[in-house]
């Protein structure tokens, strides 16, 4: 899958399983009230279902909103616990998720910044 970069890019998973009957427009008005975000930010966001073997991804690619979705044929999705809110994940963490890969057992390194590509880190 390819992921959009950009600086400051941020990958957010709602926590909390949703209605996977949700389209674009639905899952646009739950990442404004719930998440009190703007889902045309730039961001991703990413949705489970109830069985977790669902993902939706909802990616505004410059020209509008596109809505990625992938059912497990095998197994189910690494999930974070559910709660309200939501986390954010890092490129290679969304990677791993989408491919049903298990992303919490892998410490990621933390996404590289402007500030430590020009102090050489």
């Amino acid at each position: 899958m390819g992921i959009p970069t950009r600086p400051g890019l941020r990958i957010v998973v709602a926590a909390k399983p949703v209605d996977f009957r949700k389209g674009m427009d639905g899952l646009a008005v739950l990442v404004t009230q719930a998440l009190a975000m703007d889902p045309f930010a730039g961001d991703i966001f990413v949705f489970r279902a109830k069985r977790a073997d669902r993902i939706k991804l909802l990616i505004r690619d410059g020209s509008g909103l596109c809505l990625v979705t992938k059912p497990l044929e095998a197994k189910n999705f690494t999930w974070p616990p559910v709660r309200d809110g939501s986390i954010t994940l890092s490129t290679g963490q969304l990677s791993m998720l989408f491919a049903g890969l298990d992303w919490t057992a892998t410490a990621m390194r933390p996404a590289a910044t402007m500030e430590n590509l020009q102090a050489g880190a």
